[in-house]
């Protein structure tokens, strides 16, 4: 069975979707997978003020171990790579763009 015209085509990327759009699908799908640390450094951050940089170390390590972990994983950018390029599929196909949900941070 053979693929599909243009098949080929859509299976390259941009430059600006290798470097910009999928690593955003990551940090917003990290941010997701890790919300007991963002919430933990969010907590920390708004009951210290301004010492925050001091006294939410311990939460800001866990946070971005977590985070980098996930950015560092293959997998987990082939998992964001399958996602957008399917994202990508569906608006060539209806022209219609899927909004992102964004994850709001209180920091």
């Amino acid at each position: 069975m053979e693929p599909p015209p243009g098949a080929a085509e859509n299976s390259k990327l941009r430059h600006v979707e290798k470097d910009v759009l999928i690593p955003q699908i990551m940090r917003d799908r990290a941010k997701e997978l890790c919300s007991d640390k963002v919430q933990a450094f969010t907590k920390c951050c708004k009951e210290t003020g301004f010492l925050m940089v001091v006294k939410c170390r311990e939460e800001n390590t866990a946070l971005k171990d977590c985070l980098v972990g996930h950015y560092a994983d293959p997998s987990f950018y082939e998992e964001c790579k399958a996602e957008y390029l399917k994202q990508r599929e569906e608006y060539r196909a209806t022209g219609i763009k899927k909004k992102r949900q964004k994850i709001t941070s209180n920091v």
